[in-house]
């Protein structure tokens, strides 16, 4: 007889609490193995393919695309071992209390898997003990698991639960914080909010849905129509029931997944950080050449942002203030003893920072080559939590959208972040006369709080002179 199994969002590593639904990848009568990817979905940080740990019959999918679950909620369930013919599966249906036969049958699988690890979750021991602590509260707190899509089976559906009507007695059915807050901010008064959850707990959907009405402009009374509007008025009524209607109060658009984080960092950033910028123009001519120079003598070819990356990274190992981080609970600067060099990515998913570990080790071409590596992967979709965490300083060539100058936002945590402008032909003092040479403009976004003007153009100045003279770098070699 085939056991069921149930298989949970596992813990994605990096925080993080919750992901969205993007694909399915199996459909319900599918077979599949262990460790077969059987959803992408998109965390705050990338899209990630999640394998099942078991093998066997999928029988149901929890979530339709789009959908958004806590860590710890179901996302479907698999029949592992039997035959899989469907009077099995309909005796193993999804519901049913697990006996203490299927629950040890379930560590004994548990215990066998064994193949890709996804980042923060494993196959060499139960989901149970992966999840942590924290994220039990908040799987009950956002949302009960959505209803699933199941096999066929004779069995009874339950008998539906009563939801009570909006102006609660009592205490107000609500349990996630998130969704007081969300409410307490926007100044609704939760008992006058109907919820859809069981038991009438009002969920973030249920207030979401309650602040639309209220953002909807009242209908005023009107007089008597005239002619013209009575007609107008039979118009609208006739319209066909697809036809799209316009909405006086614009398109509303979720700030969720990458875009959802990006946000919230930027928010923090300018909330937290008081940042300063300063900037320069500088003559690129020598460096451009000097690239030309290293690609013609043969090898691996040399990108102009590894260039730049080295550049930073001695300018950071003679201005160690901008390779920091401020801990204002214990009131101290942290002054970070390796630089992990994050570079600005646009995809078609939004902005995101990969990060390039260890960049202080690394060679000119193994810059070059992680850069490549890490810029393809943002545009497939394929970037890790693991490849967006953990910079230290941000080299942002936004130069690439035939831009000059720019003052960004410092990535929070960091304290600094160097923008590069487009490199165009310039008039240009060199050598004392007029002559056309390639000019950059450079700019430095720093936290004032890790050092002052003196330090911020002092490594500036220094990034110019090695971008004029990039021979100033071999003193350092």
């Amino acid at each position: 007889m085939a056991q069921v199994l149930e298989f949970k969002l596992p813990d994605l590593g990096e925080g993080l609490t919750e992901a969205e639904i993007v694909r399915w990848l199996v459909s319900v009568g599918d077979v599949v193995a262990i460790d077969q990817p059987v959803v992408e979905v998109e965390t705050a940080k990338a899209m990630v393919e999640v394998p099942c740990p078991y093998g066997g019959v999928v029988t149901a999918r929890y979530g339709e695309e789009g959908t958004e679950l806590p860590v710890g909620a179901p996302l479907l369930t698999v029949a592992v071992g039997g035959t899989g013919a469907p009077e099995e599966l309909a005796e193993a249906a999804p519901g049913a209390a697990p006996t203490v036969a299927e629950k040890a049958a379930e560590s004994a699988v548990s215990s066998e898997y064994s193949g890709n690890v996804l980042v923060g979750y494993g196959t060499a021991e139960p989901a149970a003990r992966r999840r942590r602590v924290r994220h039990e509260s908040h799987a009950v707190a956002k949302a009960p698991a959505p209803a699933p899509v199941v096999a066929p089976s004779p069995v009874a559906a339950p008998a539906p639960v009563a939801v009570p009507a909006a102006g609660h007695e009592g205490p107000v059915p609500v349990i996630s914080p998130l969704v007081r807050k969300l409410a307490r901010d926007r100044g609704l008064d939760l008992r006058d909010v109907r919820g859809s959850g069981p038991e009438g707990l009002i969920l973030r959907a249920d207030v979401e849905l309650a602040l639309a009405a209220l953002d909807r402009p009242a209908t005023a009374p009107t007089p008597a129509p005239s002619h013209a509007s009575a007609s107008t008025a039979v118009s609208a009524v006739a319209a066909p029931a697809g036809a799209r209607v316009a909405s006086p109060v614009g398109e509303r658009i979720p700030l969720r997944g990458v875009r959802g984080a990006v946000a919230d960092k930027l928010s923090r950033s300018r909330t937290e950080i008081p940042d300063a910028t300063c900037w320069v123009d500088a003559d690129a001519t020598e460096l451009m050449a000097a690239r030309a120079a290293m690609n013609a003598a043969g090898g691996p070819k040399i990108s102009l942002l590894a260039l730049l990356a080295r550049i930073c990274v001695h300018a950071l190992a003679r201005f160690p203030e901008l390779n920091s981080t401020v801990d204002m609970a214990a009131r101290e600067i942290v002054r970070l003893p390796a630089v992990h060099l994050g570079f600005a990515a646009q995809t078609p998913r939004g902005l995101v920072v990969p990060v390039v570990k260890d960049a202080g080790t690394r060679t000119a071409e193994s810059l070059t080559a992680e850069f490549a590596r890490l810029t393809e992967a943002a545009r497939e979709s394929a970037l890790t939590p693991a490849d967006l965490t953990g910079g230290t300083f941000t080299l942002n060539n936004y130069g690439v959208f035939g831009v000059d100058g720019s003052t960004p936002i410092i990535n929070h945590p960091e304290a600094a972040m160097l923008g590069v402008g487009r490199i165009i032909p310039k008039p240009w003092v060199h050598q004392g006369e007029l002559a056309v040479r390639q000019v950059v403009q450079l700019s430095l976004t720093f936290d004032h709080r890790v050092c002052d003007g003196g330090t911020a153009g002092g490594f500036l100045r220094y990034v110019a002179d090695c971008v004029e003279q990039p021979a100033v770098l071999l003193r350092t070699l």
